[in-house]
């Protein structure tokens, strides 16, 4: 349902407007210098994401996807960073899509939300049931979930007549997802910054994900947001996913910077040196007939 309290429109937002003219929800933000490296930092790395993939159409309006967990807190919050600033010309709607999962503390994100002058909309669907029932036990919850969070989301973005749909995915989600399909499904592929999704009718849009999962962590940590643990997929143990994110846990200690490497490789593709046709026309490739001396 959508938030009750009416938000405080354009006009009235500087009354809300701390001394230092941040938005209100970094009003008791840390004032160390880490903390302010920090979120210049990751202000850069999603302003550079969003002009890269030329998110931004003035005017539109986002649905921005707010689960409980650390990222989407922290997508949320520079958003909101970027929006105060004037170089973010989008109107935000963050939406938690409550799944029905026990013992889900209800309270915590309207709350949140509604303190902070947040405009908001709170959807309950009991996809936790549908997901119990369906999987077989000792099977893993991850992809049916997010099938159909996905499918209601996309729903709530039409109704709100929002054109984006925007997820907190970070560097890190996005290499483990690149191991996934290259160990498990043999093939190249990520998770795009942008996509059109299949019904051609919304962008999926992910501004954090040239950002690190660590600093995204201590972004949070630091702004001390009501993080809720997901009891579902959490609560189970060999996921594949745990799997890669060990594995690039292990190689990052061995070789440190390599998450890094790896990530500035996902941008820097060369069709040529790989071995897809569809992606390189390799049959056109002759010898010159009078080679020079």
């Amino acid at each position: 349902m959508l938030d009750d309290a009416p938000n405080p429109p354009a006009a009235e937002a500087s009354e809300t407007l701390d001394p230092g003219g941040a938005h209100p929800l970094f009003r008791d933000a840390p004032d160390s210098v880490s903390f302010k490296k920090l979120r210049k930092r990751l202000l850069r790395q999603v302003r550079e994401t969003i002009d890269v993939h030329a998110m931004v159409r003035p005017g539109a309006r986002w649905l921005v996807a707010i689960s409980g967990g650390k990222d989407s807190y922290s997508l949320l919050a520079l958003l909101l960073d970027l929006q105060w600033r004037g170089v973010l010309p989008v109107d935000l709607l963050a939406c938690n899509l409550d799944q029905g999962q026990p013992n889900f503390p209800k309270h915590v994100l309207p709350e949140w939300l509604s303190a902070h002058g947040i405009a908001h909309r709170i959807e309950y669907r009991d996809t936790y049931s549908v997901v119990k029932e369906k999987v077989p036990t000792g099977g893993t919850y991850c992809s049916l979930c997010s099938r159909l969070r996905r499918g209601n989301l996309y729903r709530i973005a039409r109704e709100e007549g929002c054109e984006a749909l925007v997820l907190g995915h970070h560097r890190d989600d996005s290499l483990e997802t690149f191991f996934l399909n290259m160990f498990h499904g043999g093939k190249l592929s990520a998770m795009p910054g942008k996509l059109l999704n299949d019904e051609g009718d919304l962008l999926v849009l992910r501004p954090l994900i040239r950002s690190a999962e660590d600093d995204l962590a201590r972004f949070a940590a630091a702004m001390r947001f009501p993080i809720i643990p997901c009891d579902l997929c959490g609560s189970q143990d060999g996921l594949q996913r745990n799997a890669m994110k060990a594995f690039l846990s292990e190689m990052e200690v061995r070789f440190p910077g390599r998450r890094e490497t790896i990530g500035r490789a996902l941008a820097n593709v060369r069709p040529s040196h790989l071995l897809d046709p569809s992606l390189f026309d390799f049959t056109s490739l002759q010898p010159r007939s009078d080679p020079e001396p």
